[in-house]
């Protein structure tokens, strides 16, 4: 099995190229620069491996939620590689990526959405893989809720430290362990794929549909680029 992950949604820039079990991945926090740096990482995996792009079976990405320009930039790279290889891509939940960091049975992954919100899934480790336990929501910090009032949670994402760390302070006694300056990685989206490829659940290219959560994308972009003009 062999496989290019790209992961774009948030600050941090990752590729990895998954080889019958082994991953080589680029990674670097690098805002605004990831279309200048995804497909140059992903050649610089390709010719180290010593495989050709025609080898590859598969092409995986993070579908989001994240920031709006990374979603699209994984998946115009995707679909355009798929489409010229004839091969299937394989999208997967970036927060599920981000969960598959953590450590213990129960995972709490949370992203910062900016403009008071974050975006959180809460996952439960399965075989060594995360499932989600719960819908994938877009949430100010102060409300969001686990799907229980268990404990033992282990809290891992940008989402944690968000808003002066609202969500931990309301998540107080439920979570264990908190990584929050953890972001995901094309090396965790590349097993996951690879999971998921061998269950039959790759997709056409024409086929991968983003995950946003926000409605309001368009608004978001203009806030963003009057918050920009502000400055």
């Amino acid at each position: 099995m062999k496989l290019l992950a790209f992961e774009t949604a948030t600050e941090a820039c990752s590729v990895a190229l998954y080889l019958d079990g082994e991953v080589h991945e680029r990674f670097g926090i690098a805002p605004r620069r990831h279309t200048e740096l995804a497909l140059p990482w992903a050649q610089e995996l390709l010719a180290g491996a010593g495989i050709a792009k025609s080898q590859l079976d598969a092409i995986a990405l993070g579908r989001g939620p994240g920031a709006f320009t990374g979603v699209r930039l994984a998946i115009a790279l995707a679909q355009g590689i798929a489409l010229a290889l004839d091969r299937p891509i394989v999208a997967v939940s970036t927060l599920a990526v981000l969960a598959a960091q953590a450590e213990g049975p129960r995972i709490l992954a949370s992203i910062d959405a900016r403009m008071g919100e974050i975006y959180a899934g809460a996952f439960a480790c399965v075989d060594g893989l995360p499932q989600p336990v719960s819908a994938e929501t877009v949430v100010a910090p102060d409300a969001y809720c686990l799907p229980d009032d268990a404990g033992g949670w282990h809290g891992v994402g940008t989402g944690l430290a968000a808003a002066d760390a609202l969500l931990q302070t309301r998540l107080r006694g439920q979570l264990a362990r908190v990584d929050a300056a953890a972001l995901p990685h094309a090396a965790d989206l590349a097993r996951l794929a690879a999971v998921a490829y061998a269950r039959g659940e790759a997709i056409a290219p024409e086929r991968v549909e983003p995950a946003y959560l926000r409605d309001n994308v368009a608004l978001t972009l203009e806030q963003q680029a009057a918050q920009r003009a502000a400055r």
